[in-house]
């Protein structure tokens, strides 16, 4: 079970941390909403993209949830899949253009979503970090 909610976790959630969980909850809904429809509706089109954008929803959800209860560790490992899955997604996406068909969340980098899913995560990993508690002397 991740640690309780402390000074330090409630310093995540404020100021510009409210706009980065807003931004999270955007794309857990967006890119969760779209998989599911891709997935009802033409998986057989682009299976692998799709399962893709599903991964990738999943993803943002457990991120928002993990910067709202404050489970910094869950975020920032959460926020680090996301890293790592735009730029290795968005690399495989352009070197092997025939296996995505259609675009997923982080395919091109994130370019259907003007490149915001390629910076949000170190965006959320700086967040983090510029609001991890100081130990004391």
């Amino acid at each position: 079970m991740p640690e309780p909610l402390d000074d330090t976790d409630a310093a995540t959630r404020q100021g510009p941390g409210r706009v980065l969980i807003t931004v999270y909850a955007i794309f857990a809904l967006a890119a969760t909403a779209r998989s599911l429809e891709q997935i009802a509706t033409k998986f057989h089109v682009a299976p692998l993209a799709f399962l893709l954008s599903a991964f990738a929803g999943i993803v943002y959800v457990v991120a928002t949830i993990s910067l709202i209860r404050g489970w910094r560790r869950v975020a920032r490992i959460t926020i680090t899949t996301e890293a790592v899955g735009v730029v290795v997604i968005g690399a495989a996406s352009l070197i092997f253009t025939s296996a995505f068909p259609k675009p997923t969340v982080w395919s091109g980098f994130g370019y259907g979503y003007a490149f915001v899913p390629l910076v949000l995560p170190f965006v959320g990993l700086w967040w983090l970090h510029k609001t991890e508690a100081v130990p004391a002397a």
